[in-house]
C-alpha cells in the first residue's frame, strides 16, 4: 500500500544502545554521517550525543498519523488479533565457560523467557525458545566484530528474534537493539545486525544488582518492536515517544522512586513503571495500550 511504502522510504537502520552498567540507564543516541551502520553510544561515556535519526522519527510520525486516522486499522483491530508467537534464538557469547567469562546457563535463559513472556503478556506477543547456542570467543564476547559475529550466528527470518548474551558491551552498556527497517533482505547487513545484544550480568538471575530480574531484555525487545524511550527528547514540551498515553517526561528515571513528576505542568506523573523508561528492574510493570498499538503497527509494517 502507498502509506506503507512512504514509511519504508523514511526508515533508517538505527541501533539502540542503552543501560550503562553500574549507573543510571542513559539515553540512546544515534551517530550518523557516513551512511554506514554506527552503533549508538551511551551519552554518559561517549562524545556522540545526538537523538535517533530524523528519518526514523519521521517514520514513527507517519505510523502515529496512520494509527490516528485508521490507515493501519483501528486500535481495537490492531490489538484484538490472534497472539503472535515469536521464535527466539539465544546466543551465549562468552570468553570462558565461567560466570566471570560471561557464561549464562540454560536455567537463566528459561528464567529470562518467563520474565519476557510475563512482561509482554498483555501485548498479544509471546516468545518461544527456538534454540540456544554457545560460543567461546574472547573478542566477540567483548562486543568486537559485531557484524562478523552476527553473520556467523544469526538464525531465522526477520520476524524471528535473536538475542546475544555477551560478557561486555561498548561503553559498559547493559544492552542495545535495532529498530525494524524495510530494507532487510537475507543477504543484507541490516538483516544480520537485527536483534538485541545483552550484557550477560543483566540476564534474569544474573550478577548485576538492580538489573538482574530480566528487565533489560524486556526493554531492548521493546526497541526491536519499534518503541522509543518514554523520555525521548527529554523535554516537557515535546511529544517524547510519540505515544499519546505515556505522560511527558523530562529525562529518564533513576532507581525506583515512589513517584516522580519531571513535568509538573503537564498531565500525569512520569511513567516510572514503564518498560521503556530506565528504572530498576523491580520498578517495571507495564506497557500502555497505545504502546501495544504501536508495537502492532510496527510489526504489521516491518516484520509480519
Amino acid at each position: 500500500m502507498r502509506f506503507t511504502a512512504a514509511i519504508f522510504s523514511l526508515a533508517v537502520v538505527a541501533p539502540v544502545f542503552a543501560h550503562p552498567a553500574h549507573q543510571a540507564r542513559s539515553a540512546d543516541v544515534v551517530c550518523e554521517g557516513s551512511g554506514n551502520l554506527v552503533p549508538a553510544q551511551s551519552t554518559n561515556a561517549s562524545p556522540c550525543n545526538t537523538e535517533p535519526s530524523p528519518e526514523f522519527l519521521a517514520a514513527v510520525a507517519y505510523i502515529a498519523a496512520a494509527e490516528a486516522n485508521g490507515t493501519l486499522g483501528t486500535q481495537n483491530e490492531l490489538n484484538s488479533r490472534a497472539t503472535v508467537t515469536i521464535q527466539t534464538y539465544f546466543h551465549v557469547v562468552a570468553s570462558a565457560q565461567t560466570v566471570a567469562g560471561g557464561y549464562v546457563t540454560a536455567a537463566q535463559i528459561s528464567q529470562q523467557m518467563d520474565y519476557l513472556n510475563s512482561a509482554y503478556a498483555s501485548t498479544g506477543y509471546a516468545f518461544v525458545n527456538a534454540g540456544v547456542d554457545y560460543t567461546i570467543n574472547a573478542g566477540w564476547a567483548r562486543d568486537g566484530s559485531e557484524l562478523a559475529m552476527k553473520k556467523a550466528l544469526r538464525k531465522g527470518t526477520y520476524k524471528d528474534l535473536n538475542i546475544y548474551f555477551q560478557l561486555a558491551l561498548q561503553d559498559d552498556a547493559l544492552g542495545y537493539c535495532y529498530f525494524p527497517v524495510a530494507s532487510h533482505s537475507t543477504t543484507s547487513d541490516n538483516f544480520a545486525y537485527d536483534g538485541c545484544s545483552i550484557q550477560a550480568g543483566s540476564i534474569a538471575g544474573g550478577t548485576l544488582a538492580n538489573y538482574n530480574l530480566g528487565g533489560t531484555v524486556a526493554h531492548e525487545v521493546g526497541h526491536w518492536m519499534g518503541l522509543l524511550h518514554t523520555f525521548q527528547g527529554a523535554a516537557c514540551s515535546s511529544t517524547n515517544d510519540g505515544i499519546a498515553d505515556t505522560p511527558a517526561q523530562n529525562g529518564y528515571t533513576q532507581g525506583c522512586p515512589s513517584t516522580r513528576d519531571s513535568c509538573p505542568n503537564a498531565a500525569g506523573l512520569d511513567p516510572i513503571h514503564n518498560y521503556m523508561d530506565y528504572s530498576y528492574d523491580v520498578c517495571y510493570t507495564e506497557f500502555t495500550p497505545n504502546q501495544i498499538t504501536r508495537m502492532n503497527s510496527m510489526w504489521t509494517t516491518y516484520r509480519a
